[in-house]
């Protein structure tokens, strides 16, 4: 039994939920988004909750189960409050700076790296060392966070680079005489 799955996905006011031809809409005041709906799994509509279900007793039934209830959940979240990931810059001349639909950003090569900001999401930098991706997708959110991160991801010696916020870097001691 799935105990993430037996819980029902409660619908926050102003969010509708409708199931057609296999596919879930989830229409919000952030936007629509859509999952396409699994034969394995019994997906029921009620007025205040989305319950989901396996269709059968299967082992493959029971592990999309819990999988299924979790992406029904982000696509609520998704268009209720949306998603946001934080990203911080640490090193000397290591900056970034989004520019329309592009974001700029200098990590200490010989030339900048222009990033193209995908559709649908939303990329901040409040200074030149946070960028703050935001969207109601969470899988689009935290795809392009982890290709900014990817350009310089975060070294154990003196922590510099790229690095969610928050995130704990495993610090290593340098060489001693």
């Amino acid at each position: 039994m799935s105990r993430i799955g037996k819980k029902p996905v409660a619908i926050p006011g102003g969010v509708s939920a409708n199931i057609e031809n296999g596919t879930l809409t989830v229409k919000g005041p952030k936007g629509t988004l859509t999952l396409g709906l699994s034969d394995l799994i019994h997906y029921k509509v009620e007025e205040s909750e989305i319950v989901v279900k396996p269709a059968n007793d299967s082992r493959q039934a029971r592990a999309f189960w819990g999988m299924q209830r979790t992406l029904v959940s982000n696509l609520v979240e998704g268009v209720s409050a949306g998603f946001t990931k934080v990203l911080v810059i640490k090193g000397v001349g290591y900056r970034a700076n989004a520019q329309g639909r592009m974001l700029k950003l200098q990590l200490g090569y010989s030339h900048d790296v222009d990033l193209p900001i995908p559709e649908g999401l939303e990329v901040k930098t409040p200074d030149q060392t946070t960028v703050e991706v935001s969207g109601t997708d969470k899988q689009a959110v935290g795809q392009f966070a982890a290709e900014i991160r990817r350009w310089r991801k975060p070294e154990p010696y003196k922590g510099k680079g790229i690095a969610y916020r928050g995130e704990y870097i495993f610090r290593k001691e340098g060489k001693k005489r």
